[in-house]
């Protein structure tokens, strides 16, 4: 983990091992959060996207590399704010194995903790704020317009990395009639409905990238 806030970098480690989590390192900059992760065999590594010396996107940056050089590891980033063009940079060649979340998410200790552990399995876990300004961004030529509200709410959830199940429990359905609205979306956008939770999310975001 690195967090240049000592007692953000506690408490997370804390709420982590209560979790089932072994957190084998703590780290204050990127320089050590580099060490450590070709120190160890990681399952995941959580950073905030910015870091000492400048507090600019040294984070960001040591989340690049390690998804490039160490492509094994999940990465699940933490920002303070929104920040758009570091979060497509981040997911610009896969999803997989990657997340985006403010920080006020960890609030929720269940969601973000479910979140780690989907990162850490090669899932994605993006924040709801993130992909609701990702689907509001509007283009020409935009097939999310043929969208109803209820397709782009389930659309909404498969961006975050939810499962059939969870998409039929947080919108009160069958997942039957989730399966039919998740083949309708991909009809509409064009998109192959390949039939994993993971490869479907990369298709969503891949779409939204374009």
């Amino acid at each position: 983990m690195a967090e240049d806030s000592v007692l953000l970098r506690e408490g997370l480690s804390r709420l982590l091992g209560e979790a089932g989590f072994e957190v084998v390192a703590q780290c204050g900059d990127a320089d050590e959060l580099m060490l450590k992760v070709r120190s160890y065999a990681l399952d995941v590594a959580i950073v905030d996207i910015r870091l000492p010396p400048t507090h600019s996107d040294e984070g960001l940056r040591a989340a690049l590399e390690i998804r490039a050089s160490h492509p094994s590891v999940g990465v699940l980033v933490l920002s303070q704010y929104v920040e758009l063009g570091l979060a497509m940079k981040l997911l610009a060649d896969s999803a997989e194995g990657v997340g985006y979340l403010l920080k006020d998410r960890i609030s929720d200790v269940k969601d973000f903790v479910s979140s780690v552990r989907r990162v850490a399995d090669g899932g994605s876990a993006l924040d709801p704020i993130i992909v609701s300004t990702l689907l509001s961004r509007q283009r020409d030529d935009d097939p999310l317009t043929e969208l109803t509200p209820r397709e782009r709410d389930v659309l909404v959830l498969m961006a975050e990395g939810s499962s059939n199940q969870g998409i039929a429990d947080k919108l009160v359905i069958t997942t039957r009639a989730v399966e039919k609205y998740v083949s309708t979306i991909f009809a509409k956008l064009g998109l192959p409905s390949t039939g994993t939770e993971s490869r479907r999310v990369l298709a969503v975001l891949a779409f939204l990238r374009a």
